[in-house]
């Protein structure tokens, strides 16, 4: 504090003068607060991106569209990255597109974070496609048409 001449004879008035108020309850409502919005975003980002199981399905649509329409380009980005690394564009339609058109039929869990994908071509053979999640969901594997 300074020590000098003051305008006036009085020291200057301390800037807390009241009585100090407990404040519970608004830190309670925060907190409260808080972890509402918490799992109220995790719930919207459920609703909006869908389930694990949806996610893999439509990953895999989209994965068979490409491979149906020629696009191995956008189908080679929706492999996962050890896929990547083993298989060239080139045979990704080889390895993944049977003969007949084909339509995914659904996906399940088959593991830790892995699902399978149905896929039914239209000769009556199934394949069986791996998805997993890595920086979204991305096709890993195939047990191929059969």
């Amino acid at each position: 504090m300074s020590s000098g001449p003051y305008l006036y004879d009085d020291e200057p008035a301390p800037l807390h003068t009241g009585t100090p108020r407990r404040r519970r309850g608004l830190l309670l409502a925060l907190i409260l607060g808080t972890v509402l919005v918490a799992v109220g975003m995790v719930a919207a980002l459920f609703l909006v991106k869908g389930s694990p199981e949806e996610q893999a399905t439509e990953v895999a649509g989209v994965f068979l569209a490409a491979l149906e329409q020629g696009d191995v380009e956008t189908a080679y980005q929706l492999l996962c990255e050890a896929e990547r690394a083993q298989l060239p564009p080139e045979g990704v339609v080889s390895t993944y597109l049977a003969e007949t058109p084909g339509r995914v039929l659904g996906a399940v869990a088959a593991g830790e974070g892995e699902l399978r994908v149905q896929v039914r071509w239209a000769d009556d053979t199934t394949a069986e496609w791996t998805v997993i999640g890595e920086s979204g969901p991305r096709v890993c594997g195939t047990t191929g048409p059969r």
